[in-house]
């Protein structure tokens, strides 16, 4: 696909970069989808995070929503942290903080990050 078709769809130029690099990773097999469900957790972080423009937070939402892992607790995702301050009253949790927040969560992680977001769309 040409590049004026995807920045006609509202891809940046660096993005139309990453979805380069992405298909490329997956037609030379370097990123082959299949065997991902295959992979441990941290593994299927290290495949996706190869691909340039790729990072942890999509890594966890892939193996949340594609692959279906019970216990993927996204710390980076801003959402997450929102709803993590709102119900703990803290200011700003850090990744290690949300860590040992969640620590009990285990091995549930996943749900109770759903249920989290959905707490954002509660009245405060």
């Amino acid at each position: 696909m040409r590049s004026t078709t995807l920045r006609a769809c509202g891809l940046s130029g660096a993005k139309v970069d990453y979805v380069r690099d992405l298909a490329r990773h997956v037609l030379s097999g370097e990123l082959d989808l299949p065997r991902l469900r295959r992979l441990e957790d941290e593994e299927v972080r290290e495949a996706i995070t190869a691909v340039r423009g790729l990072g942890r937070w999509t890594a966890d939402m892939f193996l949340m929503f594609h692959l279906q892992r019970p216990d993927v607790l996204p710390v980076g995702d801003l959402g997450l942290r929102r709803a993590v301050q709102r119900a703990y009253a803290i200011d700003e949790p850090k990744p290690a903080e949300l860590q040992r927040i969640a620590e009990p969560w285990r091995p549930y992680r996943s749900m109770a990050s759903l249920y989290l977001w959905s707490s954002l769309s509660l009245p405060r």
